[in-house]
């Protein structure tokens, strides 16, 4: 492009309120820095969009990025969810499932339940502890 081409692009683009210098005033701009000027002149009037933003971003608010990322207690929901199911497993199934997702470690097998005994009844009976009580005590 030439100076020449170059000078009119400036005078059509230039803003309608500024006044020409006169022209044994005007500096020359033939130099390899010409168009790098014209550009900036070309810049300076309009108000400049910051280009470190992305296009089209909005500003969120942080107390709204706080509560959308803050953790949510979902314990009434599931138990509501689990206790509406009318099927119940049943117990040597449920029993055989944790026997099959258990580990082979010790620390993952469950203690030992000791069976019940069940209350040993006396052999002797009221009467045969009176008979004692007669014979032992002497009374009547």
């Amino acid at each position: 492009m030439s100076a020449s081409l170059l000078r009119r692009g400036l005078e059509l683009l230039e803003a309608p309120g500024r006044r020409k210098a006169p022209p044994g005033l005007q500096q020359r701009r033939d130099g390899p820095r010409a168009a790098g000027a014209a550009r900036r002149r070309k810049a300076a009037p309009e108000p400049r969009r910051n280009k470190a933003t992305v296009k089209g971003r909005v500003v969120k608010s942080a107390i709204e990025e706080y509560h959308k990322k803050k953790a949510v207690n979902h314990l009434r929901a599931n138990l509501q969810y689990m206790l509406k199911g009318r099927f119940v497993a049943n117990k040597t199934i449920t029993e055989q499932v944790l026997a099959q997702n258990r580990g082979r470690k010790s620390k993952d097998q469950p203690p030992k339940k000791a069976a019940k005994k069940k209350p040993e009844g006396t052999v002797f009976t009221e009467e045969d502890f009176r008979k004692f009580e007669r014979e032992y005590f002497g009374r009547p």
